[in-house]
């Protein structure tokens, strides 16, 4: 195999993964969810954990789906052309798992320290780990 085959290939199985990450992410959040929805004592939180579940495997997998884009197009395509898409790619996916993220947790990354009530951002970052 050529070079350019071998990472392809590689491009393509990453690109599957980030793709089935999010596809049993999705499924996971939705089982998991199911039982909490069933029961009393926590069907008022079952969507909120549902809905955070499914964004954080969005998010993974869209994470993996940058490197793969970012593997083409160092290694396979390096075009301006191609880099200029790539740039295209990732700020639009930065966008949109920024925006999960708010959506996700109600405020803007830089002000989760004040709904945290420890008073300090790196309290804010233990408390959403």
């Amino acid at each position: 195999m050529v070079f350019e085959e071998v990472i392809g290939a590689v491009v393509q199985v990453v690109e599957g993964l980030g793709a089935a990450i999010m596809v049993f992410g999705g499924l996971a959040a939705l089982i998991g969810g199911i039982p909490q929805a069933l029961r009393t004592a926590t069907r008022a939180t079952a969507y909120q954990v549902m809905r955070r579940n499914l964004g954080r495997a969005i998010l993974l997998g869209l994470e993996v789906l940058i490197v793969a884009d970012i593997i083409r197009t160092i290694l396979v395509e390096p075009t301006v052309e191609s880099v200029l898409v790539l740039g295209a790619i990732v700020i639009i996916r930065v966008l949109l798992s920024f925006s999960l993220e708010v959506e996700m947790d109600g405020v803007w990354p830089w002000a989760r320290w004040r709904t945290a009530g420890k008073g300090s951002p790196a309290a804010a970052q233990s408390a959403s780990d």
